[in-house]
């Protein structure tokens, strides 16, 4: 029997390396708009959504309050974001885009496409892991 533990042998290991890998080509891209990658999440959940509570940031991203709450104030020192109490409950704070937040998505339209070109993969292969990727995440 191989030896389970070789680096070699690990799944954990390409995994831990791609995600880093990945992270180093957003982060010229994210520079020029001023924003770090996991501001950068938090931004196209909202992009989407247009308002979210922490919470739901939470899970989307599957980052927990201790790590989000952080990185909302500083989105919104930036003013890319305001942090608003619920009027119906003011434990939870909302999350929505400011105009500014709005604009940011025009810059950033871009970088989806600049990956692609900077991996050495084609987009089927791409959609193909992200696929296998939200299965072993049970998407």
């Amino acid at each position: 029997m191989e030896d389970l533990l070789k680096l070699e042998n690990q799944i954990c290991f390409p995994a831990y390396a791609f995600s880093r890998n990945l992270t180093n080509l957003y982060r010229p891209l994210l520079a020029e708009l001023d924003i770090t990658y996991p501001q950068y999440l938090v931004l196209m959940v909202l992009w989407e959504h247009k308002e979210q509570t922490v919470n739901q940031l939470g899970e989307k991203l599957h980052l927990d309050t201790g790590t989000l709450t952080p990185l909302l104030k500083r989105l919104e020192l930036k003013k890319l974001v305001n942090r608003t109490r619920s009027k119906q409950d003011e434990r939870i704070v909302l999350i929505s885009l400011t105009t500014l937040g709005i604009k940011l998505k025009e810059k950033a339209q871009h970088i989806p496409m600049e990956l692609v070109k900077c991996s050495n993969v084609s987009i089927d292969e791409l959609m193909q892991l992200k696929a296998l990727l939200n299965k072993v995440l049970g998407k």
